[in-house]
């Protein structure tokens, strides 16, 4: 499949670049510091990945933009956007091509926290299967933000600006569902606010996290994701003579 040769390439761009690496040891870094601190780890005195979970959406938040912010921002400046989309492939490929690159990318990154989970079954007998449902979790919600971001990236050729783009329009999901939201929404319009909790990334990665894989929130990720990858070839479409 075509899509996957774009997802090696650019794959193995990622690793070609500083970008990567840095990329990887300020995750592990802030993760690690705000699970221990923050979270307070060891405090709590349970053997579960809860603090954890807690702060991955907010890190990815900041992130997964700063990842995407060249995917089609930095093609569309230097004017290869036109030779990649005259490759013998669909236009669709390249787009999902793109984004499974900066999927497999983040899963590594994910993959690479493992010592948590060999810190928390040493120091006790957690629910490993909830911990295994909350990283799905986790690589959903990277999957989500991905997509945004690689929206934004097809809007502009600054890659700055695609960043913020994509900062605020995942912020807006993964704020929908915060106590501060739903309660300002239920008292002046309260079918805004089962809306807000229905369109919140955090609100469905919640359920992830307790261990429930339900399939309207599978069902969820997968639609979001969808849409915005819909919306990043429309623009992609739209834009590639710019």
């Amino acid at each position: 499949m075509a899509a996957l040769t774009v997802a090696r390439r650019e794959l193995a761009g990622y690793f070609a670049t500083p970008v990567a690496y840095v990329f990887i040891v300020i995750f592990l870094m802030m993760a690690g510091a705000l699970t221990f601190t923050i979270g307070g780890f060891f405090q709590r005195g349970q053997a579960d990945l809860g603090p954890f979970f807690t702060f991955v959406p907010w890190l990815f938040l900041f992130l997964v933009p700063a990842l995407t912010m060249r995917l089609w921002a930095e093609e569309r400046r230097l004017g290869t956007i036109e030779l990649l989309l005259t490759l013998p492939l669909p236009q669709w490929q390249a787009v999902v091509g793109k984004f499974l690159a900066a999927w497999a990318f983040c899963a590594i990154a994910l993959a690479l926290t493992f010592p948590l989970v060999l810190t928390v079954n040493f120091l006790g007998k957690p629910d490993n299967g909830v911990i295994l449902a909350g990283y799905a979790g986790c690589l959903l919600v990277a999957g989500a933000y991905l997509s945004v971001g690689a929206a934004m990236s097809a809007m502009t050729k600054n890659q700055v600006i695609a960043f913020v783009l994509a900062v605020a329009v995942c912020f807006v999901f993964a704020a929908a569902g915060s106590p501060v939201v739903t309660e300002f929404l239920s008292k002046r319009i309260p079918m805004l606010a089962e809306v807000a909790r229905g369109l919140s990334v955090t609100e469905r990665f919640n359920n992830f996290t307790r261990g429930v894989i339900a399939l309207r929130d599978v069902v969820f990720f997968a639609s979001f994701m969808g849409f915005f990858l819909f919306a990043n070839a429309v623009v992609i479409d739209h834009r590639k003579a710019d």
